[in-house]
């Protein structure tokens, strides 16, 4: 017999499935959160569900909210369930399931985004929280600055009073709060982006600058951006996720969360408005965020990056089948050991190869069922940001750059389009089509890939990394993608 999941039938959920320790009607919105997906329900939400079932805080509740088309489907799921979420820790041979109930209301998805603005400049909104995905910001890969060519900038700075994007919502808001005195709000985002408050305060002011400069220079004075560091590995949810929800505790929930054991936020305590107490449920609160930001993003993220395109070559569709595979293994060991780590400064009471062995381990666990087409997507924002700064650093101070240089050309042989066996891989990319045709070009021709400026900018013209990547990927393209990894290993 199953349950379906609602407020009604918290009280009859089995006796181990954990459930809100607080009452719905206690709470009071105090954040907004753009972008409901799974990794803000896996994180910043069960935080919030922590600190609630303590009884502390119950003023800092959430209101969910998003500008896409796929936001209002999640809206539509979740308001069935009374915005209840069911988050399944994946500790092998002992998954664990809790149903959480932070979220007070879910915005609706409209055009013009009245009601995610007028929320923005409501004085209860003292937290503005974001998770929408790395290639989510409009800043250009290439330079790292703001991109005002981007489409939908250029329709909110010609229409700023029916925003389309996030950021021209955000503006909007706080031009309204401006002009009724309330004091804006805290701007936080919870996205894998090195210094990503300072990133959201760079696309911010710029967007608004193209509407209104004294406005601008307002959010830059008045506005905080906290920068923080977000961890936890959160696969997207599938019928099989349902399922396995359905059969092990009996719930039925149509949109549940699947989650590693482990999660980590480590933020900068710059709140104007104020905060939740969130140091009493783990989240660690220090100026030093850049160096736990630059650790995870270049260990776990350029990890991530380092073993999906050899595995997606390969056929490969699991993430822990990848870790299985004796020669990504020891390829991604020789990549983190010898070109990633080295150059990662010290961390605060942090052991690096301490860090590297968790990340293994957390890679291997068979029961997140994580997939390599889900970090192989988006290539194009991701590379920028996880694997070409350590490349950069690298040759800035002279160094090799043999192994990461291997693995920007597997990325390229993975953007062709098809794996080893001959399978069609589908590139899930905003520049999927460019991509595409490059990488074909670049059969012929390697250095055309390194020629998108977008991506590498002046990177691309590095003699060393020109040197280093031709090889690979003619290594790749004559002897194959296993017999050329294995050359580099015998290095």
């Amino acid at each position: 017999m199953s349950i379906y999941l609602s407020r009604e039938t918290l009280g009859s959920l089995p006796d181990n499935v954990s459930r809100p320790q607080y009452k719905y009607n206690d709470l009071e919105p105090g954040i907004i959160h753009i972008g409901y997906g799974n990794f803000h329900r896996a994180h910043q939400s069960l935080y919030m569900d922590d600190l609630f079932n303590k009884g502390l805080d119950l003023d800092w509740a959430i209101v969910g909210s998003g500008v896409r088309p796929h936001d209002s489907k999640i809206r539509e799921t979740l308001q069935k369930q009374d915005f209840l979420t069911t988050v399944v820790e994946l500790q092998p041979g002992e998954n664990t399931a809790r149903v959480t109930s932070p979220i007070v209301d879910f915005l609706p998805v409209e055009k013009g985004n009245s009601s995610l603005v007028n929320a923005l400049s409501s004085p209860w909104a003292r937290i503005v929280s974001l998770t929408i995905t790395e290639g989510g910001y409009f800043i250009d890969p290439a330079t790292g600055e703001f991109d005002q060519e981007c489409p939908e900038i250029i329709v909110d700075a010609e229409n700023p009073n029916q925003p389309i994007s996030v950021f021209g919502a955000l503006v909007l808001g706080l031009k309204q709060r401006r002009k009724a005195g309330v004091p804006p709000f805290t701007l936080m985002s919870c996205d894998n982006l090195p210094g990503n408050g300072d990133v959201t305060k760079k696309v911010v002011v710029g967007a608004a600058n193209m509407i209104d400069p004294d406005l601008a220079r307002w959010i830059e004075g008045e506005v905080a951006f906290p920068n923080g560091m977000v961890d936890r590995i959160t696969p997207a949810t599938t019928e099989r996720e349902r399922d396995k929800l359905l059969k092990n505790f009996g719930i039925e929930d149509k949109w549940p969360v699947f989650c590693e054991p482990f999660r980590q936020w480590v933020l900068e305590d710059h709140f104007p408005m104020g905060r939740p107490a969130l140091e009493e449920v783990g989240v660690t609160f220090t100026d030093k965020v850049s160096a736990f930001e630059l650790m995870k993003i270049r260990i776990l993220n350029g990890g991530h990056a380092t073993i999906a395109y050899p595995a997606a070559l390969l056929d490969i569709h699991f993430v822990h089948d990848a870790m299985s595979n004796d020669l990504i293994k020891r390829f991604l060991e020789k990549v983190e050991m010898e070109e990633i780590i080295p150059l990662i400064p010290p961390v605060p009471e942090t052991d690096l190869m301490g860090y590297f062995k968790l990340i293994q381990e957390r890679f291997s666990n068979p029961d997140i069922c994580d997939t390599i087409p889900r970090l192989c997507q988006d290539g194009s924002n991701r590379q920028p940001k996880f694997i070409l700064p350590s490349i950069r650093d690298r040759l800035n101070l002279g160094l090799d750059v043999r192994g990461l240089a291997l693995e920007i050309a597997l990325w390229c042989r993975y953007c062709y389009g098809e794996s080893k066996s001959g399978k069609s891989i589908i590139l899930e990319d905003n520049n999927s089509e460019k991509l595409r045709k490059t990488s074909l070009e670049a059969r012929g021709n390697p250095l055309v890939f390194l020629g998108m400026e977008e991506i590498f900018g002046d990177l691309g013209e590095h003699h060393v990394f020109r040197e280093r990547f031709s090889d690979a990927l003619d290594s790749i393209w004559s002897d194959g993608v296993e017999k050329t990894m294995e050359s580099y290993l015998l290095f």
